[in-house]
């Protein structure tokens, strides 16, 4: 059997006691053994055992303990701050942080923490948000929807084509929108639709529930959704659905100044921002259980004014910035997170109407992020309860598709 490198250098190893104070002789003889028994040429065995010699190998090194640089209490601010958000990601969350902690300082809920603790949370790089946050996400998985779109065979060559390769550079007020459909895995009968639009340059989104997809229903719920962006809208964006391709919005738009264009047939990329938030904003709230009632639309209308809150003025958003193509390496670079609120006062300052400016840095220095949060998971809590009483939940809590639970928030701070 022939020896391993390992076996030997051991033997070689095993001479070279009897090297320095041998002579030539004996170090003839030391060779002519380590040679019989390895293999080795002469010539390599004298290198090896002069190498051993000039550099033995060092002591094994001790391993050294880890230093715990944030202890507990600063993982469980830290776990306060994220689920208050809503769960990002460490390198959405970290920009974030700051102005987070300063809002749960203002209404109270920093009492009895130390400094030291805090500025542990703020001194965390994005890296070590992800790793100290693991745990806690464990175990929360996110489920998939169906499909809506019926394709609206009237009024194509009247709506013009806007592909995704023309939304770089816009101004706030330009909105992609998009119908989510609650129909719960069973596309029989009528179910509620929630109507989604964002803004393109800001990121801002607004959200309503529709009991249908009829073109009236759907064209009033884009007229309250109107209301409540805070600049106007210039011009609206969706898929090539029946819903929205109609005489009914065409006339709605066109009465109103409002551009009006869709995208391509089966390329839902064109609606990129949209459907996205889809997912982050529809379906990480109410999940993808059926809702069909009276009482749940009211529900799902009571839920989306407190989750725009949450959503436009406090949630940091990424933007890409660029996307290079080398060989089937794609490379994105994207801007350092930020609220859609902040974007818009940043980027545009002239935009916004004094009077608005006001009222929502108002609304944005007022609004307690933990309580919002509370509100949020107690309708969040009443749609899951209205939904097991159809036998509709069969995962355990922490895999359904409500992201975040009252247990990860902590109790609500009981008035006095």
């Amino acid at each position: 059997m022939e020896l391993t490198l390992a076996a030997r250098k051991a033997i070689t190893k095993g001479q070279l006691g009897k090297w320095p104070k041998a002579t030539r002789t004996e170090k003839g003889a030391i060779l002519d053994a380590v040679c019989a028994v390895t293999g080795w040429h002469r010539d390599h065995a004298r290198k090896a055992i002069r190498a051993m010699l000039a550099d033995p190998e060092p002591a094994p090194r001790q391993r050294r303990e880890p230093v715990q640089r944030y202890d507990q209490s600063a993982v469980d601010l830290l776990t306060t701050c994220w689920a208050a958000l809503d769960g990002p990601c460490g390198k959405r969350l970290q920009p974030a942080l700051e102005e987070t902690l300063e809002n749960l300082a203002r209404h109270g809920h920093l009492h009895d923490v130390e400094e030291s603790v805090i500025a542990q949370v703020k001194a965390m790089s994005p890296a070590t948000i992800d790793r100290r946050l693991a745990p806690v996400r464990t175990g929360l998985v996110a489920g998939k929807g169906t499909s809506h779109t019926r394709p609206g065979s009237l009024l194509k060559s009247s709506i013009p084509l806007k592909t995704w390769a023309q939304w770089n550079d816009t101004l706030p007020g330009f909105l992609q929108i998009d119908l989510v459909g609650h129909e719960g895995g069973d596309n029989n009968g009528h179910f509620h639709y929630s109507l989604d639009a964002t803004d393109i340059a800001t990121g801002w989104t607004e959200t309503i529930t529709v009991r249908s997809k009829g073109e009236r229903i759907v064209a009033a719920g884009l007229e309250q959704l109107q209301l409540r962006f805070p600049f106007h809208i210039a011009g609206i964006h969706s898929d090539n659905g029946s819903e929205f391709i109609n005489h009914h919005l065409l006339r709605w738009c066109t009465g109103r100044e409002i551009t009006f264009s869709r995208g391509r047939a089966a390329h839902s990329n064109d609606q990129a921002h949209v459907e996205q938030k889809n997912w982050s904003v529809v379906r990480r709230n109410v999940g993808y259980h059926r809702y069909d009632t009276p009482h749940e639309l009211d529900l799902l209308n009571q839920l989306w004014p407190l989750v725009s809150l949450q959503v436009n003025l406090f949630l940091p958003q990424q933007k890409l910035v660029s996307k290079t193509r080398t060989g089937a390496k794609v490379t994105k670079k994207h801007d350092t997170a930020t609220s859609p609120l902040t974007r818009l006062v940043r980027d545009t300052p002239d935009l916004l109407d004094p009077h608005d400016r006001t009222r929502l840095h108002t609304l944005h220095h007022d609004t307690d992020l933990i309580d919002l949060k509370h509100r949020i998971t107690d309708i969040q809590g009443n749609l899951l309860e209205l939904a097991r009483r159809r036998g509709q939940i069969q995962r355990p809590a922490k895999t359904n598709h409500v992201y975040l639970s009252r247990t990860k928030m902590g109790t609500r701070k009981r008035a006095s």
